[in-house]
């Protein structure tokens, strides 16, 4: 199973932050729409960083409610680590689980093209042993 399979079923919308706007209206974007991250991009197509709702605690800890006001590339990750649809799906959980990430953007022809989460790849990893399970069910009942 590929990343290609899960993006089928899960969609391709990405929501993205500019650099220059502020922690707060992340928080914004972040509660509006129910997500842990989102991608940093300057003109929507190009992945300059990512910023999870980690990373404002774990800064809003150490700079205090200021940080609101800061933009948002002060507290990217700017060294993104990245994945494409051709990508199979076993290796993208490895590597998130190894490397603890929890959102992955997809990348085509260095453009953003989705974004996936862990739980994503984790539905998708039971969805495919559970239909492994009945096929082999109904095989052994034969």
């Amino acid at each position: 199973m590929k990343i290609s399979d899960v993006l089928r079923t899960k969609g391709s919308a990405v929501i993205t932050v500019a650099p220059h706007e502020t922690i707060a209206s992340l928080l914004e974007l972040l509660a509006q729409h129910n997500i842990g991250a989102v991608v940093v991009s300057s003109d929507g197509a190009a992945v300059d960083g990512i910023v999870s709702e980690r990373d404002v605690v774990r800064q809003l800890h150490t700079r205090g409610t200021a940080l609101l006001e800061a933009p948002v590339s002060s507290i990217m990750t700017a060294k993104v680590v990245s994945c494409s649809p051709d990508d199979e799906l076993v290796e993208i959980g490895a590597l998130m689980t190894d490397n603890r990430i929890r959102h992955l953007p997809v990348v085509i022809d260095g453009r953003l093209a989705a974004i996936v989460s862990i739980g994503d790849i984790v539905k998708a990893r039971m969805d495919q042993l559970s239909t492994e399970r009945d096929l082999y069910e109904a095989y052994i009942s034969q």
